[in-house]
C-alpha cells in the first residue's frame, strides 16, 4: 500500500537516499531540510521517474517548523504514515577541544529535533490508529570512541528516546530505529577540529554507500502492519 513518507534531513545522505528508495518503492514522500534547492532538485529527480514528492523547508530544532511540516502534510494527503526522523549532525571533537557551540548543536538538532518529529507527528498517528517513527541513530549509540563522547551521547538518547516510545505506544504504530556504521554523508564535513578531521579521515576510508541504510529503512516500512522492526544495525563489513 502507499503511504505517505516523511524525511527530515532529506537534503543529503541517507535522507536523500530513502526519499529515492521510498519513493520507487511507490511511497509518497514529503522531504524537508534547511537547503530548499537541494529539496528541489531531489524532488523534480523523483517526479521525473513518475513518483510524488512534495517538498518544505525544515529546521528540525524549531518546534514550530516542524508541526508546520506535519500538519501541511496532513492536510494535503489526509494522512501520514511514516516519519523518518533522519536530520543530524556530527561535528567530532574531544572533549578537551571545549568546542561548546557544537556540543549544543549536536544536542538541539539530533536530540531535541527528534523530539519535535515526536511530538509533531504522534497525535496524528493515534487518530489514525497506525504509523510508523523510524529514527537513524547510529552505532555511536552502542559504543564511544575518543572524539565521538558527546555525538554517541547524542545517539544513546534517540536510541533511547526511541526504544522508549516503541514500550510506550499501541502496537498499532510501529517503531524502528536504524543505526548505521561508516556510510557516506557529510557529516565528516561538519568537524572542525584538524586533529579530529584527520582521524575521521583515515577511519572513513572504508564505508557504505547511504543506498545501504535506505534499503534498510525500506525493508522495516515495507513489513506488514502485524510485524515491528525493531531495530537495524549496518555497518561495513570491515567495521568492527
Amino acid at each position: 500500500m502507499s503511504k505517505v513518507a516523511l524525511i527530515t534531513g532529506a537534503s543529503s545522505g541517507i535522507g536523500h537516499a530513502t526519499a529515492l528508495r521510498l519513493a520507487r518503492d511507490g511511497h509518497l514522500v514529503v522531504l524537508g531540510a534547511r537547503r530548499t534547492d537541494r529539496l528541489a532538485a531531489l524532488a523534480g529527480t523523483i517526479r521525473d521517474a513518475g513518483g510524488t514528492a512534495d517538498t518544505h523547508r525544515l529546521d528540525v530544532t524549531d518546534a514550530k517548523n516542524v508541526a508546520d511540516f506535519v500538519d501541511t502534510a496532513v492536510d494535503r494527503h489526509g494522512r501520514i504514515n511514516v516519519l523518518v526522523n533522519n536530520a543530524g549532525i556530527g561535528p567530532l571533537s574531544r572533549l578537551d577541544s571545549l568546542l561548546t557551540d557544537e556540543w549544543n548543536q549536536m544536542i538541539d538538532v539530533n536530540i531535541r529535533g527528534l523530539l519535535n518529529g515526536i511530538a509533531a507527528a504522534l497525535p496524528h498517528f493515534q487518530r489514525l490508529g497506525s504509523g510508523h517513527f523510524v529514527t537513524v541513530a547510529s552505532v555511536g549509540a552502542h559504543e564511544v570512541m575518543p572524539t565521538s563522547a558527546v555525538y554517541s551521547g547524542t545517539k544513546y538518547a534517540t536510541w533511547a528516546i526511541t526504544e522508549g516510545l516503541r514500550v510506550e505506544l499501541d502496537p498499532s504504530i510501529r517503531v524502528t530505529t536504524i543505526s548505521p556504521g561508516i556510510v557516506e554523508s557529510e557529516i565528516a564535513g561538519s568537524i572542525t577540529d584538524p586533529d579530529t578531521k584527520e582521524l575521521i579521515r583515515a577511519f572513513r576510508e572504508k564505508l557504505i554507500s547511504a543506498d545501504a541504510i535506505a534499503a534498510a529503512i525500506s525493508y522495516a516500512v515495507g513489513q506488514p502492519s502485524d510485524v515491528d522492526v525493531n531495530e537495524i544495525v549496518i555497518r561495513p563489513a570491515t567495521q568492527r
